[in-house]
């Protein structure tokens, strides 16, 4: 499994995924699931990936032998956003639908994206694409999407993202994210892949990878916990009768 998250704010884009696949206990690897789509001055386009990792690797890798032909799954023909997230909505649609029957007997084929960036004077935008090729935007009201390991990462997005969140808290916010989700399944570890997306940039030099012995990374991760414990420790026990 894994766990990529995005988030949208006035300011960017921040998007962050780990590195852990996993097909049981015995077959555990790392691969990295944050692929850039860059190689335009007039756009930059990300994209995040889970679940089946034949299934999204093969999407992945249409897409990159498209770029530049034209042709109509060439990301770098797009004229919008949206048309991105549609392209890749179409490209694992038709990816789940050629292999499912042939997988469907040892696993799901379904597999699931992230995608956000920036075309030209386009405004900065962020989708998640389902395993059906339908898709759905982050908002000012929704500023965050997640795949894969979600549920352990979400309470501090929804206590502390907003549209206003700046770009750097924005990241610190993502990588205490990850970190919880990291704490408390097995099957999401670092490296992290994290980008830091400026509007208007259209680029994505603001790109880190994470490892475990990161020195920022650590820092985070030991101050938040002793944080959260000190106020833990101030809080009032309740009372009884």
């Amino acid at each position: 499994m894994t766990y990529c998250l995005g988030i949208l704010v006035n300011d960017g884009l921040v998007l962050a995924a780990d590195s852990r696949t996993n097909a049981g206990v015995d077959q555990i690897a790392l691969v990295k699931k944050l692929s850039l789509f860059d190689g335009m001055m007039d756009r930059t386009i990300a994209l995040m990936s889970a679940g089946n990792l034949a299934t999204t690797q093969s999407v992945t890798t249409l897409l990159e032998q498209a770029l530049g032909s034209g042709a109509p799954n060439d990301l770098y023909a797009a004229g919008s956003m949206f048309d991105v997230a549609r392209i890749v909505g179409d490209t694992l649609r038709a990816e789940v639908a050629r292999e499912g029957d042939y997988v469907a007997p040892f696993g799901s084929p379904d597999g699931s994206f992230i995608v956000a960036g920036q075309i030209e004077a386009g405004p900065h935008r962020l989708f998640q694409i389902y395993s059906a090729g339908n898709f759905i935007e982050a908002t000012q009201d929704t500023p965050f999407l997640q795949i894969g390991e979600t549920k352990y990462g979400k309470p501090i997005l929804d206590r502390v993202i907003s549209h206003k969140t700046d770009l750097d808290s924005a990241c610190k916010c993502a990588l205490l994210s990850m970190d919880a989700t990291i704490r408390s399944n097995l099957s999401v570890a670092p490296p992290i892949h994290l980008l830091r997306y400026e509007s208007g940039s259209l680029s994505a030099t603001n790109h880190r990878r994470i490892a475990d012995d990161d020195t920022y990374f650590n820092s985070v991760r030991k101050a938040y916990a002793q944080g959260l414990r000190r106020l833990f420790n101030r809080i009032p026990n309740p009372t009884w009768g």
